[in-house]
């Protein structure tokens, strides 16, 4: 099920299997993305920011809330959930209560370079 309700899009995890980083990889580089995992204490936060590239991040463990300052939209994104960040858009970040394991990737436009 994909949630798109502004520019972002949040899919939550369907696959048959656990949402297992070697699963969640193997999906990213099918994509032909190039990951790198990050992890964070519970409750950190990000500060509002955007990026000149398409971001995506997966949650492997834990949980994170996305926010979006410009439309006022939250999304908590738990073991699984994918969020695709269109190149731009301003976005917050506050880890859940158990802390969180993720991995992202970016996707450049290299048409405009």
């Amino acid at each position: 099920m994909a949630i798109v309700q502004s520019a972002v899009r949040v899919t939550r995890w369907a696959g048959a299997q656990h949402p297992s980083v070697e699963n969640i990889l193997r999906k990213m580089q099918q994509e032909s993305l190039r990951p790198y995992m990050w992890s964070n204490m519970p409750n950190s936060r990000y500060g509002v920011r955007s990026h000149g590239y398409h971001k995506v991040l997966y949650v492997i463990d834990g949980s994170v809330e996305l926010h979006l300052p410009d439309t006022n939209e939250r999304y908590k994104l738990r073991s699984g959930d994918r969020a695709d960040i269109p190149a731009g858009v301003r976005h917050g970040t506050i880890v859940g209560t158990n802390g969180a394991k993720c991995v992202e990737a970016s996707i450049v436009n290299r048409a405009t370079k």
